[in-house]
């Protein structure tokens, strides 16, 4: 943490409901107007998505300047490359005015591409994916998963049979480029590669106690419900022009309500109204599982960054020991 940088620039991850806002804040506090915050959340870039994805109130968003936030339609994908890119010219323009670069969030390939860099795979292909789709209608994904073992058996080990979103991609970088995902993931020549920033100095939240960020997590969910999370997918839905599959309605919570109120719709026969208190609950039981999951892949990701130093976010002095940390970036920007 205390490595002399080119760049003055202070990453603050967890997983969901660990706390990471209030840290932020706090951090932003103690350095009035030199902090800007850049968001690391696959979720937070899209518009129209607020009760869902946590995100920072008007006024909250008002009092730091934040980035990253509210830049795609949920019609539009967002990659991680695009992300790292992005990041990094927004790192150099906070410094150029002589600011500390926050980065704040929790998906962690995110922080995996700013700091690393990706492995320069083909693009998305519409017309290929479609037809995976179909396939995958037809037949289902675990069927889809069978087939990713028999061309790439070395990643359809490490998926899930029910893993939709990277079977598919999986199959569709084999049809596109002709070579497997795990072989271009081995490649590790320069040219193939997309240059990351180095390992930024890294605060991690990270529960002692599992149960903690699980009470956590529920109360989170029970909030969102309570705000009207509900409503915000309906009026998703009733703008025509999205879908399920679309990597903004992936996102847990959203996905999980949308396919209660498909299957509401589909017992009723009618356009979704209010879920009855069983649909309801079922909802509620999916979404903070479903969040749980996602907590515990985010913590796996963390646990393999070398650099990242640890705050047990349910530790009593939690924000006293990011404060502590975060000093050490207050020094100069350093020549590169």
């Amino acid at each position: 943490m205390s490595a002399v940088l080119s760049v003055r620039a202070l990453c603050l991850a967890g997983p969901t409901a660990s706390g990471k806002t209030a840290a932020a804040f706090a951090i932003a506090r103690q350095l009035p107007g030199q902090v800007e915050i850049i968001s690391v959340d696959s979720a937070l870039v899209y518009r129209g998505m607020d009760i869902g994805t946590a995100k920072p109130s008007a006024a909250e968003l008002a009092a730091v300047p934040h980035h990253l936030i509210d830049i795609r339609d949920p019609l539009q994908a967002y990659s991680a490359a695009e992300f790292a890119a992005d990041a990094q010219a927004l790192v150099a323009q906070i410094n150029a005015r002589g600011h500390l670069a926050l980065l704040v969030g929790g998906t962690m390939l995110y922080f995996k591409a700013l700091f690393q860099g990706l492995d320069a795979l083909p693009p998305a292909d519409p017309a290929v994916r479609a037809e995976l789709e179909a396939q995958a209608q037809a037949l289902g994904w675990p069927a889809m998963h069978a087939e990713l073992a028999r061309v790439d058996p070395v990643t359809a080990a490490r998926l899930a049979a029910n893993d939709s979103q990277r079977i598919q991609r999986a199959l569709e970088v084999f049809h596109v480029s002709g070579q497997t995902l795990s072989a271009l993931h081995a490649a590790k020549d320069q040219e193939r590669r997309l240059h990351g920033m180095g390992e930024l100095p890294l605060i991690s939240l990270e529960p002692r106690q599992r149960a903690w960020l699980h009470e956590r997590i529920a109360q989170r969910f029970d909030a969102m419900l309570a705000a009207g999370l509900i409503d915000e997918v309906k009026a998703l839905r009733a703008r025509g022009d999205l879908a399920h599959d679309l990597p903004s309605m992936r996102c847990v919570g959203y996905r999980q309500t949308w396919d209660a109120l498909d299957a509401h719709q589909a017992r009723t026969l009618e356009s979704p109204r209010d879920l009855d208190a069983a649909e309801l609950a079922t909802l509620r039981d999916k979404g903070i599982f479903a969040t749980r999951q996602l907590a515990k892949r985010q913590i796996t990701w963390l646990r393999s960054m070398p650099q990242r130093r640890v705050v047990f976010c349910d530790a009593p002095d939690a924000l006293p020991q990011v404060l502590a940390l975060a000093h050490l970036q207050r020094l100069p920007l350093a020549a590169p």
